[in-house]
Formats: C-alpha cells, sequence, structure tokens
C-alpha cells in the first residue's frame, strides 16, 4: 500500500532533476578522486544492439542489462528460469518450464496468460525476428548465446506494441568465415535426495570458403525432478435426495502417486548460414528448432508438505516449435539496408489437474458441481481434468534503413508488419460424462463440461523511426516515433452446455469441431509511441541521459458468460520519465549504470472472472497504476585476480485509482482501493558475484559465489484473493562454483541454492483465485542441485 509519506508525481520527478544536477556536479570530482592501480586490467567492453545498432554498452542512453557469455556460462544459464533470476527488473508468473509471462518494472496485474486474453507486456525478441506469444513465452534452451539483453522500460518506438514494459532479446552467435571453432560440455547433475540429470551440447562454425560459413548446435537435456505427487483421498458431499441416494462420494488419486515426477528432457539445434554476396552484401538464412516435455506439476501445494502435490489426473506439457528466419543486411552508398524475415510455428499440448474445481465447490456447500450419475447406478469421479492444445503460428516481416553512424545527424527507421494466430482448443473433462448421459456435457464434444475452441487472429502494421542530432559533440538529442495499426479477430465457441442457444450463435462455416459459433468479433486499432531522450557526456567515460517514451498495448475481444456478450477491452498505455547514467571509473575498472524511473500506466487490462461466471475469466480495464524506483549493476575488477558485481532493482508499484469487480446487476462485489500494491513484482531484487581466478600450476582455476536476494511480493490484486494467497515472503540463495582448466579444456563443479531454501517465486491455482483460492500453490526457487561440467573447445 502506498503511504501518506510517498513521493507526489511531481516530487518524484522534482528529485529526478536533482539527482541529474547532483551527479553532473559530482562526477569530475569523483574522477580526480580516483586511484587506478596499475597492471589492473579493464572491466571488458560489452556490445548491445539496444538501439537496432550495435554500440558499446557505456554510449547507449537506454537502460540496459546484457548477460554476455561470460555471465551465462559462469552461472550454468540454460532456460528462463536460470537467466530471469540474473535480471533485477524482471519478474514472473508461471506454472513450470513454457508457462510463464515476463514482466519488467513492476508492470504487472497478475492476470496474463489467457490464450485469449491481453497480448503479453513483455516483447521478447531472437536476434532480429519477434518470438512474443499469445499467453506464455517460448522457454529458448540458452546455449552458444552471445549476450541475452534486457532493456527496460516501454520500448514500442522501435521494438512494437507488446513491450509496453520492456523487451527481452536473446542474441545467438552468428556463423563466422573467420575459422573453424566448435566446442562440446558434458554435465552431469541433479537435486540433492531428488531427481537426477544430464546435459549434452555441441556446436561447430565451419568456413565453407572465404564467402560462406555454416554454424551448426545440438542439444539434449533431460533435467530430474523434485516434487512428489502423494497419495490422497477425498469424500465430496453430494446432492441431497439424488439417485441413487447417497449422501457422499469418496475418491483417490492413488493411479497417479510417483515421487520426483516433474523431470523435463529437453533437445534441439540451431543451424544458420552466411553467405557474403559482395563486400557489401550478407545473406543469412536460419532455423532453430526445439522440443521439451515437462511431466508433472511444478507447483506444490505447502498444505501438503515439503515440495509434495495431491494431482488426481496426469500432468504434462509438450512444446514443440521451430522458428525459420532470414536477415539480409548490405549497404545503398553508405546507408545499411536491412530486411528481416520470420515464421514460427508452435504446439503446445497442456494436460493439468483441475480437480480443485470441485473441492472447492464442494467445500462452499454447491453440492451440484460435484454429482454426476454415472447411469448405471453409481456416481462419477467429480475431479475434473484439463486438456488444451494450442497451434501457434506468426510471420513478421521489417525492412529497415539507417543513416552512417559516425554523423551529427543520424536517422534509422523502417517498416514492420506481423501476422500471429492461435488456434486453441481446451477441454475440462468429467470422464463418462457423455455416456452417463448428462445433460451438462458440451453437445459434440464428448465429456467435456466445458468447451472451448477458438481461432485467434492478431495483425499489426507499423511505421518507425528514431533521429539522433549531436547538439554539442558531447550532447545528443533522440527523438523517436513509431504509428501502427491493429486488427485482431476471435471466432469459435466458449461456453458450457447451455450456451449452444441458436438464439446468441452466430451462423458461420469459417471454423469446425464447434458446437456452434458464439464468438465472432473483430478489433481495428490505430495509434503511436513516441519517444525523447537527451543525453550528456559529461567525460568521455561519463554519460547522464533523460528519457520520456511510451508504451501501448492494443485492446481485444472478450467472449460471452453469462449467457450474453461481453464489451471489448480497451488498449493501456505507459508514459515513462527516466533519469539514467552510464558511467566507468578508475581507468577502466569499474563499472556503475543505473537509472531512476517513473511510469503511469493507464488502463491496465486485468483478468477477472466476475460474480456468477463459474470461474470464467474476461479482460476488464482496472483504471491508473504508478511504478517508480531505481535499478541499476556495477562491476569491479578489485584486482587482477578478483572482480566483483552487483545488480539490483527497487521498486514500488501500485494502483492510483480505486478498481472493483461487478456482477450482472452492476453492483460492486469487490474493489482494490487506490494504493493497492501490483502482484508478482518484489519490491526489491539483488544480484551479487565474487570470482576470484588463479593458477595451480599450468591450470588455470577459480572459485565463485553468487547470491540472489529478493523481497516480498503480492499475490493478487482484490484483497479478498490476496488474503487466501498471501504474500510470497523475502528470501535469499547462494550458489557456489569452481574449476579449473588447461589449455582448451575446463572441468567445473558447482551447487545452486547451497542452503536449499524454499524462496517462493510466484503464487498460483488451478483455477480463479475467487474459487480456489482456499488451496493456493506455490513456484519455488529450484532446490539445492549440485552437477559437473565438462568443456571442450577446439579450433
Amino acid at each position: 500500500m502506498m503511504r501518506g509519506g510517498a513521493l507526489t508525481a511531481a516530487q518524484w520527478r522534482a528529485a529526478f532533476i536533482t539527482g541529474l544536477l547532483a551527479s553532473a556536479s559530482a562526477l569530475p570530482t569523483a574522477e580526480a578522486e580516483a586511484t587506478a592501480q596499475s597492471g589492473v586490467a579493464a572491466v571488458g567492453e560489452v556490445i548491445v544492439t539496444a538501439t537496432k545498432r550495435e554500440e558499446n554498452l557505456q554510449n547507449v542512453p537506454v537502460s540496459v542489462q546484457a548477460l554476455t557469455p561470460t555471465i551465462l556460462t559462469q552461472r550454468q544459464v540454460s532456460s528462463a528460469d536460470d537467466y530471469i533470476k540474473l535480471l533485477p527488473s524482471v519478474s514472473f508468473q508461471t506454472f513450470g518450464p513454457g508457462q510463464s509471462q515476463l514482466y519488467f518494472r513492476g508492470l504487472t496485474s497478475g492476470g496474463d496468460g489467457l490464450h485469449i486474453g491481453s497480448l503479453p507486456a513483455t516483447g521478447v525478441y531472437v536476434d532480429e525476428i519477434p518470438l512474443t506469444t499469445i499467453a506464455n513465452t517460448v522457454d529458448l534452451h540458452i546455449y552458444d548465446i552471445a549476450r541475452v539483453e534486457a532493456l527496460s522500460g516501454p520500448q514500442g518506438t522501435l521494438f512494437g506494441a507488446s513491450s509496453l514494459s520492456g523487451t527481452l532479446r536473446i542474441i545467438t552467435n552468428a556463423p563466422s568465415t573467420a575459422a573453424f571453432s566448435a566446442g562440446v560440455d558434458l554435465q552431469g547433475d541433479g537435486y540433492t535426495g531428488h531427481g537426477a540429470g544430464a546435459l549434452v551440447e555441441g556446436f561447430v562454425n565451419v568456413p565453407v570458403s572465404e564467402k560462406v560459413a555454416i554454424r551448426l548446435v545440438g542439444f539434449d537435456e533431460h533435467d530430474g525432478g523434485y516434487i512428489d505427487n502423494i497419495f490422497k483421498s477425498r469424500t465430496f458431499q453430494l446432492d441431497p435426495g439424488s439417485n441413487p441416494p447417497t449422501d457422499t462420494l469418496t475418491e483417490n488419486n492413488g493411479g497417479f502417486v510417483k515421487k520426483d515426477f516433474n523431470d523435463i528432457t529437453t533437445y534441439g539445434g540451431r543451424a544458420e548460414l552466411k553467405f557474403d554476396l559482395n563486400d557489401s552484401w550478407t545473406f543469412e538464412p536460419a532455423v532453430i528448432y526445439q522440443h521439451q516435455q515437462a511431466n508433472g506439476n511444478f507447483l506444490a501445494n505447502p498444505a501438503l508438505g515439503d515440495l509434495k502435490v495431491a494431482d488426481f489426473s496426469p500432468d504434462i506439457n509438450v512444446d514443440d516449435w521451430y522458428l525459420a528466419s532470414m536477415t539480409i543486411k548490405g549497404k545503398i552508398a553508405n546507408w545499411d539496408v536491412l530486411y528481416a524475415g520470420g515464421w514460427f510455428e508452435r504446439t503446445v499440448l497442456n494436460r493439468a489437474d483441475y480437480s480443485y474445481y470441485a473441492v472447492a465447490y464442494d467445500a462452499a456447500g454447491y453440492t451440484s458441481y460435484v454429482t454426476f450419475p454415472d447411469g448405471h447406478g453409481g456416481f462419477l469421479d467429480p475431479d475434473q481434468q484439463f486438456n488444451s492444445l494450442d497451434a501457434y503460428t506468426k510471420q513478421s516481416h521489417e525492412f529497415r534503413i539507417s543513416s552512417p553512424a559516425d554523423q551529427p545527424l543520424r536517422f534509422l527507421g523502417g517498416l514492420f508488419y506481423e501476422r500471429q494466430t492461435d488456434l486453441t482448443t481446451s477441454n475440462y473433462v468429467i470422464p463418462g460424462l457423455a455416456a452417463a448421459g448428462d445433460p451438462r456435457a458440451v453437445p459434440t464434444a464428448g465429456d467435456d463440461i466445458f468447451y472451448k475452441h477458438l481461432n485467434r487472429v492478431d495483425r499489426d502494421f507499423a511505421l518507425f523511426g528514431e533521429l539522433a542530432w549531436d547538439i554539442h559533440p558531447n550532447l545528443t538529442l533522440t527523438l523517436g516515433g513509431r504509428y501502427f495499426t491493429a486488427n485482431n479477430t476471435l471466432l469459435g465457441f466458449s461456453g458450457f452446455s447451455g450456451n449452444v442457444d441458436p438464439a446468441t450463435c452466430f451462423a458461420s462455416t469459417a471454423i469446425t469441431l464447434v458446437p456452434c459459433v458464439n464468438v465472432n468479433a473483430r478489433v481495428k486499432e490505430a495509434g503511436e509511441t513516441h519517444k525523447v531522450n537527451l543525453s550528456w557526456k559529461v567525460e568521455p567515460s561519463k554519460m547522464i541521459y533523460v528519457t520520456y517514451s511510451t508504451g501501448f498495448r492494443p485492446g481485444g475481444i472478450n467472449r460471452p458468460i453469462r449467457g450474453v456478450a461481453e464489451p471489448p477491452y480497451n488498449p493501456d498505455t505507459v508514459d515513462n520519465y527516466e533519469v539514467g547514467w552510464k558511467t566507468t571509473w578508475l581507468d577502466g575498472r569499474l563499472r556503475f549504470n543505473g537509472a531512476l524511473f517513473d511510469e503511469e500506466w493507464h488502463g491496465v487490462q486485468y483478468a477477472l472472472s466476475p460474480p456468477g461466471a463459474a470461474g470464467v475469466t474476461i479482460i476488464d480495464n482496472a483504471g491508473d497504476a504508478r511504478s517508480y524506483g531505481f535499478e541499476g549493476d556495477a562491476a569491479w575488477r578489485a584486482t587482477e585476480n578478483l572482480t566483483l558485481s552487483l545488480s539490483g532493482t527497487v521498486l514500488h508499484a501500485a494502483l492510483t485509482q480505486n478498481f472493483c469487480n461487478f456482477d450482472a446487476s452492476g453492483n460492486p462485489t469487490g474493489c482494490a482501493p487506490k494504493g493497492t500494491r501490483l502482484p508478482v513484482q518484489p519490491d526489491y531484487k539483488l544480484n551479487g558475484s565474487a570470482r576470484y581466478e588463479f593458477e595451480v600450476g599450468d591450470y588455470k582455476s577459480f572459485f565463485e559465489g553468487d547470491v540472489q536476494a529478493q523481497g516480498e511480493s503480492t499475490s493478487a490484486l482484490f484483497a479478498a484473493d490476496e488474503a487466501s494467497l498471501g504474500p510470497t515472503g523475502a528470501f535469499a540463495t547462494v550458489d557456489l562454483s569452481a574449476g579449473l582448466g588447461k589449455d582448451k579444456w575446463m572441468l567445473t563443479a558447482f551447487v545452486q541454492n547451497l542452503f536449499d531454501k524454499r524462496g517462493v517465486l510466484s503464487k498460483n491455482t488451478d483455477c480463479v483465485v475467487s474459487i480456489c483460492g482456499a488451496y493456493p500453490l506455490e513456484y519455488y526457487t529450484k532446490p539445492r542441485f549440485v552437477g559437473v561440467k565438462l568443456s571442450a573447445k577446439f579450433d
């Protein structure tokens, strides 16, 4: 909650200017007092492409954190969970691998991830290609990666509508014609007291000729499980006077009990060709493929014990996708020209336990939700099973030009087009329902008590550009803008058997496998985002910048609930005010970058289930919110052997207006008052690292210690929901690693979460919190994880 002593928006911006002036006056003095230690190397230079040009991180007036190949390797990063914990400005909500939604700077309402809901608030790119996916983020295996770039704040000018809170970019290593190179990693690992795993990954770069090179990457990983599905029996209270007459029904999950049942298998690869057509033009086709099968449940029920859950049906998530891309780079005169096109297909099969829906209604006394005669003198098990199948496609095209980077007036601009689809099917199943002749079975949908089959298509087109002007050799003004149009459609069926009504269904044959079409809508929008940035090079190694930028996320279509159509939801927007700095000290041995930010979020899109909707969700606009705080990172080469680093974010994100849920008559049924914290994002998040490198004879050796800490976060927006789930609580974890190597090989031993802490990263429920809130599930940091890796490089 915001207290009476919290800064107003005007006071916060005044503090920005004060801080800017104070920093400007302090920098030269501090530099003059710095004393360099001769013989100690500088912190390494980092090249990023946050502005769609290759530039030194210290020259980019944008808040960017870059995870270099060194960091990715040293911290054993292989998945989204691994790199998110190293990015203080990023938070996430998840049900497991490939089932996460990412957010920057606390801009989350905690209700995203719906296949027919809001577009993501965070853009995800692989190289030049957007990989942002409706609902859940792709969990690309991290290997042979040049860097991971996290761009905080709205990036709509250059990266589009789904970059409302920020943009995450994964940059792969490109083929090189310079020389042959190859590498392989072999790893054995496991969770102490739980499942074991292994990893094999390798790459090869082959110069075919002076103008042609190919790079091939492959990986195969198995992660052991650490959550147990334990035995549990349940007794349901049936309808009074039910036929046959009985008061209770008892069921158990004995057929699904298993220890360490949430194991993961991931395999895939990447192939990229580089073909230098001449001295100015290069053609680079590439393809990435990945298959991932995650078994079990990755959320545990703390009421059942440590790392325990009691699921009554199979749990599995099979995520299969590929990305084919083509990039053409060249020059016309002295201007750079680029075309990047991509085709992405993804199929996700998800099966999950949904039994707490029945448990919650039974506990509330709604016995009709659990009473299903089987037609043979008994009753069906009311524990629901959830099955879904999503077939995604996405094509994208970007054409852009950029003027020479060494000129005082520089322009970058282009055209962008994207079309993405999701043919989504969801089955909420009570096995045997149709055979029992129960009228609650949705016609033509088997044993489904609720059925959804919808085709969603999102299209957008944009013109964008940025103009940078060196007003003075050390003072640059940048103006950016993006104009776009969005054209989104939703077609199909969503509902119970009672929603199969000729009076409300549409006459359409454009989609099959539906009992009728009760959703057929289109939303068209146009809008713009803009940016103003002023950067000042106080001296060559120190820069201060001020930014005002905006972000935009399109509105969309709601499915009907309570038997009537729901109005579409509106766009939400962000105004971002930011003061940042990029500095190096002590002859380059110390790097300190940071930013103060104040973001005003207007028309927040929020997923809720209105009273009487039986848990079916829609999107509403929750009014306005605000997030303000600090983010920064520092790296210090303290001695030739010792390197220290620290990064962190401290913020406060809350509603600035009251937000209420309403029943069908328009009466408020629950409110989140002004000042309510936005969920999911912790109030602080810190990462610290100390690495000591030394030699033992001919062996290069190291020892590293890493600490991750984060504060508490809330789990839901409405007070009643938050009372059910509760905050996550603050925690800290410690990782250790050590290794030695010689020539072209390295042997590394590591332990993550040394003290086996149960840090709660997010809380969730099997169904909407208003129904299943009494049965919260928790997503933890991984338990203690140990491993040994052997790496070799060849050239």
